[in-house]
């Protein structure tokens, strides 16, 4: 039996069967290709030329053909400073909080670089750490080691900062919740932005992210080490990262 015209293409950016003889996808505007293709007859049946065979991109570092690199090699910037803030809650318990963390901004800066992973309430941290190790491990599976540790700099450690020059007379600012939402932010603001572009993935579980950053600003709230000014600067920062990593390929 001769091979007849396909019927219909897929569309790479949604998914959806289109005719084979259009440009662009109708559903989400998609460019299938240049210009339709040309229509050749023989004994009177249409026939489409078959397609080109589309080029596979060139092998990553440590990549087998066929074979996906593994992922879960990646996020090891994650893991220590998640690690890291799970480690210091038995651990100030034995040391006193003030001798790990700056009370003054502008004393002991290695303490500065600390107080976002320190904390002695422990569900604070539960809730913060997990977020920022579901979340970091995203982003820097997405956009690399160097991304994870910015966010922490700007959101958490910069957020701690601001907090004790705005809010002097707290008596102590610390904990992960400012490095949680950054990271939150920085991945939730481009799936966001695809969605409104309709090239979003149905799997990114952007309404979860929303709740979960409800809750984390809650605890900012409630939580009496933990600082508005701290959960602002996280906000802020996630989402202007956000922004450029939008603006830029996925690792």
């Amino acid at each position: 039996m001769s091979g007849g015209p396909d019927l219909f293409v897929v569309c790479k950016s949604c998914g959806a069967e289109v005719s084979p003889y259009i440009t662009e996808c109708p559903y989400c505007g998609n460019r299938l290709r240049k210009r339709a293709p040309e229509i050749q007859r023989e004994g009177g049946e249409a026939r489409v030329a078959p397609p080109r065979r589309a080029k596979l991109p060139k092998l990553r570092p440590d990549e087998i053909p066929g074979i996906a690199p593994d992922i879960t090699r990646r996020p090891y910037a994650t893991i220590v400073l998640v690690g890291f803030g799970a480690l210091a809650v038995p651990l100030i318990s034995a040391i006193p909080v003030r001798d790990l963390v700056p009370t003054v901004l502008g004393t002991d800066p290695w303490k500065l670089l600390l107080a976002p992973l320190v904390t002695a309430n422990g569900w604070y941290a539960l809730v913060a750490l997990f977020a920022a190790a579901l979340f970091g491990t995203l982003v820097e599976r997405r956009n690399g080691h160097a991304v994870v540790v910015l966010l922490y700099l700007l959101g958490g450690v910069g957020g701690i900062a601001a907090a004790l020059a705005i809010t002097p007379d707290q008596a102590l600012i610390i904990g992960p919740n400012g490095f949680a939402l950054a990271l939150l932010c920085a991945w939730a603001v481009p799936p966001l932005l695809a969605h409104r572009r309709g090239d979003g993935d149905e799997d990114d579980d952007i309404i979860g992210a929303f709740v979960y950053g409800l809750v984390l600003i809650a605890l900012s709230f409630v939580v009496p080490e933990a600082s508005p000014v701290v959960a602002g600067v996280g906000l802020l920062v996630g989402f202007l990262v956000g922004l450029l990593l939008d603006r830029v390929p996925n690792r």
